[in-house]
């Protein structure tokens, strides 16, 4: 049985852009426009009682950012569309790069005043190294923005390929008259105001040029020779290289006013590419066999990629977002984590438009299905219904900061254990616990995920603690050769050994020598700053 038929109706999206570039606004519009909601919530009025439908979580909607991803699925032009809304702030980026391996394809979203910046930089690397093709929304154009052949410029020189424009911006700012769109041959003209729908926008054909020239006057003119030399300078569109990563189409439009968000969503569906086949492991003779598991496939599998604890404040869950890579899911059905060997019993399985939930009759290859779960699945956990399979490649990053946790009311720490080991598995943030004992240690990426920790155990565990700062710096998974190698060195080491959320061995160092020292004493022992998934260690050493 093949179910090809429902894989090419699905495309598997993330929205990747620095912080207020506009990607939570875009969102917004996308489900919006696709009639998955009724009305979009602004991001930025947080005292407003209506706040965006991807920004659930308390502390979101004090701050108005993303913190944690969120996933949506929504149905537009008979294609189920699954996006994935990430957290723009750098301290969330290991959230957002665990997203990454889930989809197919991104939408990266660049303020037209600013241009590319930091964040989208590395976003971009994850992108790349991943070979996932790209497609760029320029925002903001009702706003003094730069010039959009030096946004193409800069575009090109970041991502280090090619732009190919699909619509092209008439003026900007105060003079913003709309977007020219090369595959329809028409310009759209803009009206601002955010209750408008695509189909409220004025369009006249390319054929009506001195219509459009006696109304727009110097803009368009100015336009159509921007335009000229944009798209002489350009590739034309090749589909090959774009689903390799190699080309990248532009849009250019204003997301807080609808505006331009239309043709996006219609190159998602055009462009951006149905689910792919995934590498996997089999086990032959207890040997693992690189193995190509095609999205058609019948037999189902998926890998967790996000876990979230208390989505629901009321019933204390926690949810394992699982990427379908192959097959059918159906209600009832008898899977298996592959690390554990255990049967996975989940009480509900749902797909979400942000912390709505439905229940999944039907989910294929390219879906987000959530399982609520209690506990025993990972990050990275490969989920079959049946065949031993192991997908790999869910990133874990070394963290770069570290705290103590000291616990307010000593009573309280059997909540805080539970606390910190769901916080841990769900990676929100890295947890180590010091072999020889002692207080827990905190690992993290950026400042700002202790204080969403803090205030999440406060929230949802009822645990006050106090973040004090340690002498560590660093951290290096390890593994070696043999046990008798590993062992000589732990016990050379033991008040720098520590067990992760997933019982994975590290190194704690107190400065970038340690390591040096460490590995010029113990050659045979490898040092990771990169862990795949539970007990899979990759990278390279020092």
């Amino acid at each position: 049985m093949t179910y090809a038929h429902e894989t090419r109706r699905r495309r598997t999206f993330a929205i990747i852009s620095h912080p207020d570039a506009g990607k939570t606004t875009l969102t917004e519009k996308l489900l919006l426009f696709s009639g998955a909601i009724q009305i979009a919530g602004s991001v930025k009025a947080r005292k407003a009682s209506r706040h965006a439908t991807s920004d659930w979580m308390e502390i979101e909607k004090q701050r108005g950012i993303s913190v944690a991803s969120s996933v949506m699925q929504m149905l537009y032009r008979e294609h189920v569309i699954n996006l994935l809304d990430t957290p723009g702030h750098k301290d969330f980026s290991e959230d957002t790069y665990r997203v990454l391996t889930a989809v197919d394809s991104a939408l990266m979203v660049i303020d037209a005043a600013n241009g590319v910046e930091a964040q989208t930089r590395r976003l971009i690397e994850v992108c790349r190294q991943r070979d996932t093709p790209i497609i760029t929304f320029v925002n903001k154009m009702d706003r003094e923005v730069r010039d959009p052949l030096d946004i193409l410029d800069e575009v090109e020189r970041e991502l280090g390929m090619p732009c190919v424009p699909m619509t092209w911006p008439v003026g900007q700012g105060k003079s913003f008259g709309g977007i020219v769109n090369l595959r329809t041959q028409a310009m759209t003209v803009f009206d601002s105001g955010s209750e408008r729908l695509p189909q409220d926008f004025e369009t006249i054909p390319l054929t009506e040029q001195a219509q459009l020239a006696e109304r727009f006057g110097l803009e368009w003119q100015a336009a159509m020779d921007s335009m000229e030399l944009a798209t002489g300078a350009s590739p034309a569109f090749d589909e090959a290289a774009f689903l390799a990563g190699k080309q990248t189409p532009v849009f250019f439009g204003s997301g807080v006013n609808n505006f331009g968000v239309m043709e996006v969503l219609d190159a998602l569906v055009d462009l951006a590419p149905p689910p792919r086949p995934r590498t996997s492991s089999v086990w032959v003779n207890k040997q693992p066999v690189v193995k190509e598991i095609q999205p058609e496939d019948s037999a189902f599998s998926g890998v967790v990629f996000k876990v979230q604890a208390n989505m629901d404040a009321n019933h204390r869950d926690r949810i394992a977002f699982v990427r379908m890579a192959s097959g059918k899911y159906t209600p009832g059905m008898k899977l298996k984590v592959q690390r554990t060997a255990k049967e996975l019993r989940p009480t509900s399985v749902v797909t979400f438009l942000s912390q709505r939930r439905e229940a999944v009759d039907e989910a294929y290859a390219g879906d987000i299905i959530g399982f609520t779960t209690h506990g025993g699945v990972q990050l990275g956990d490969t989920i079959t219904d049946g065949a031993n399979l192991l997908f790999t490649g869910l990133p874990f990053f070394a963290p770069e900061l570290f705290m103590t946790v000291i616990l307010k009311n000593p009573l309280r720490t059997k909540q805080l254990q539970q606390g910190l080991d769901q916080l841990g598995e769900e990676g929100a943030i890295q947890v180590f616990k010091p072999e020889i004992g002692g207080p827990m240690l905190l690992g993290a990426v950026g400042q700002l995920q202790f204080e969403v920790v803090q205030h999440r155990l406060k929230a949802e565990y009822d645990c006050d603690v106090r973040l004090e700062g340690c002498q560590y710096t660093g951290a290096r998974w390890i593994t070696a050769d043999t046990p008798a190698e590993l062992r000589e060195f732990t016990n050379a080491y033991p008040q720098r050994m520590s067990l992760d959320a997933a019982g994975t061995l590290a190194y704690l160092c107190t400065s970038p020598y340690d390591v040096r020292l460490a590995q010029e004493r113990f050659p045979k022992i490898h040092f990771h700053p990169l862990r795949e998934h539970a007990g899979l260690a990759l990278g390279s050493a020092g």
